[in-house]
C-alpha cells in the first residue's frame, strides 16, 4: 500500500495520516488510534492493520499492508461476509429451536 491510498476507507483517512499520528502523537494503545480521523470506528475493515501499524510504530517490525488493490478486494469480501452473518442472525427462529 502506498502512503497516500487511503487506509480507512470509511472515513478517507491515508496510510500516511496514520504513519504520522503514530509519529508525533505516539499513542500509548491501539484504540486511540481512533483519534486520526476516525480511523477504525466506521466498518471495521481496517481496525487490524491499525493495530498492526500500532504494534510496528511499538516495536518497530515490519508486518507489511497489501498493495491497495488487494486491500479494496479484501475489504469487498469483508463486507460481503458481514453483511451475510448480520442477515442470519436476524432470521427469525422457527417455534422449538
Amino acid at each position: 500500500m502506498k502512503p497516500d491510498d487511503e487506509l480507512c476507507l470509511c472515513f478517507h483517512v491515508t496510510l500516511r495520516k496514520v504513519h504520522n499520528f503514530c509519529r508525533i502523537e505516539k499513542p500509548r494503545r491501539a484504540s486511540q488510534l481512533s483519534e486520526c480521523g476516525g480511523a477504525g470506528t466506521g466498518c471495521g475493515w481496517c481496525r487490524p492493520f491499525l493495530l498492526r501499524i500500532f504494534e510496528n510504530q511499538q516495536h518497530a517490525e515490519g508486518n507489511e499492508i497489501p498493495d491497495s488493490e488487494a486491500y479494496h478486494r479484501e475489504r469487498a469480501t469483508y463486507l460481503q461476509e458481514r453483511k451475510s452473518r448480520k442477515q442470519n442472525e436476524d432470521k427469525p427462529t422457527p417455534p422449538g429451536d
